[in-house]
Formats: structure tokens, C-alpha cells, sequence
């Protein structure tokens, strides 16, 4: 009797998990219908990401990058734009995730790389300042992201919140960019600029939707392309510390 019991709440557990990861998500402008190409905007604009990806390899092969964490992160331009996709198409619990977790695993790794190579920081200051970054954006996505659906209403700012704890970082590499002359000074301000024109039009995507019906997402997209690029090319132009830059090697090729 136990052994059918046990089978019989597997069983139920399991149903009551598909059912959970394949619940409908909408809650894009451009999102009329539950069908694969209900948003194609939102759909073809990732393969901004790609394009991403590709100028990082490109600069990746004609700079001899051999590290595994920076081709790991070029790697994962790739896969924002493939989950990104799925979620846009297959509007789903399941590809929600596919959709955000690349994005915070490249987060947390662009940092870590871009604190040992602009700002000189031990590997293991750069283990537990991603760690703090992990658990303020799970903390932050867990107040609310907005997958809740349109009938919910949406969050505060449109759950751009959870974005805060990128921006704090990335606009304290500009700053310490800034303050030292790094050669790389305009690409890291550049780079905020960028996300911050993508996180205001996410944020205002819901907002438009009754005056401008295919709202602003793609805009994040595209914007958000060329934040990736950006912080490829950054950490790829970044001399590794305790390597002198003589005029020589500036630095930036």
C-alpha cells in the first residue's frame, strides 16, 4: 500500500509540475493569442543577441582569447537569444526561465570577469561579490518579475526592479573606470548609457500598450544586443592585470 501511495503523489506531483511550467504567460503588448508567432517582433529582434555573440568571437579569434570563463560568456550571448526566442514564441513558465537564467549567469560572470581584469580584484573578493549580486536579484525577482500574467496587473515599474542590481553594478565599474583613466572608460559609460535606454523602455513597455499595441520590448531587445556586444568587446579589450600597457599595446586594438 505504501509503495502505491508513493506512486500515486509522484504521479500527482509530477502533473501538478508540468501543468505549472507549461501555464501561458502573457504579458507583452504585442502578445494577442497564445500562437507560436504572436509576437514576432519580440521574436526576431533576439537575434540581436546573436549578432552579439558572433562580434565576440570574431574579436575573441583575432585576440588569441584562450580563457574558458570568457568563452563561457560569449557562449551565453547565444544562449540569451535562443531562450529569449523560445519565450517570445512558446509563451510559457518553462521558457521563462530559459529566458532569465542565461541572462543572470552572464551577469554574475561578466562581473566576476570585469573585477579581476579592470579592477584588479582577487578571485575570491569576485566569488562572494557575485554571490551578493545572486542573491539580491533572486530576492528581487522574487518580489515580483511580472510572470504573473496580464490579469495580475503588472508589477512595480514593470519588474524592471530586478534589473537593479545589474545597473548598480555596471555603474560602478563606469565609475571606477572613470576615476582611474582606463582606457576602456567610454566603452563601460557607453555600456550603461545602453542598458539604461533598454531598462526604461522595458519599463514603460505596459504602459504604451493602449496607444502603441506593439509596445516597446523589442526595443530592450535591440538595445540590449548592443549592451552585450559592448560588454564582450570590454572584457575581450581588457588587458589582464599586472600586464603593462605601453604605447606599444594601448590596451585597444
Amino acid at each position: 500500500m505504501r509503495v502505491v501511495r508513493g506512486r500515486i503523489i509522484w504521479h500527482h506531483a509530477t502533473m501538478l509540475s508540468v501543468l505549472l511550467l507549461t501555464t501561458p504567460v502573457d504579458i507583452y503588448c504585442e502578445r494577442t493569442s497564445a500562437a507560436f508567432w504572436s509576437e514576432p517582433v519580440n521574436a526576431v529582434t533576439n537575434l540581436s543577441f546573436i549578432a552579439a555573440g558572433l562580434w565576440g568571437v570574431a574579436t575573441a579569434r583575432s585576440r588569441g582569447e584562450r580563457s574558458p570563463a570568457v568563452w563561457l560568456l560569449i557562449a551565453l550571448a547565444f544562449a540569451i537569444g535562443i531562450g529569449s526566442f523560445l519565450f517570445h514564441t512558446v509563451a510559457q513558465v518553462w521558457s521563462s526561465f530559459a529566458d532569465t537564467i542565461p541572462i543572470w549567469i552572464f551577469v554574475a560572470l561578466a562581473c566576476g570577469i570585469c573585477a579581476v581584469r579592470i579592477g584588479g580584484w582577487r578571485p575570491g573578493r569576485v566569488v562572494i561579490g557575485a554571490l551578493i549580486l545572486a542573491a539580491l536579484a533572486a530576492v528581487l525577482i522574487a518580489s515580483g518579475d511580472g510572470s504573473g500574467g496580464r490579469d495580475s496587473g503588472p508589477p512595480a515599474l514593470n519588474g524592471s526592479l530586478q534589473y537593479a542590481p545589474a545597473v548598480v553594478a555596471l555603474a560602478a565599474f563606469a565609475a571606477l573606470a572613470q576615476w582611474r583613466g582606463h582606457p576602456l572608460r567610454w566603452w563601460i559609460t557607453g555600456a550603461l548609457a545602453t542598458f539604461l535606454v533598454s531598462l526604461t523602455a522595458r519599463t514603460f513597455d505596459q504602459a504604451v500598450c493602449g496607444a502603441f499595441p506593439l509596445g516597446l520590448h523589442w526595443i530592450w531587445h535591440l538595445m540590449n544586443g548592443v549592451l552585450i556586444g559592448l560588454v564582450l568587446q570590454i572584457v575581450l579589450r581588457a588587458a589582464p592585470p599586472g600586464v603593462p600597457r605601453t604605447p606599444a599595446q594601448p590596451g585597444i586594438r
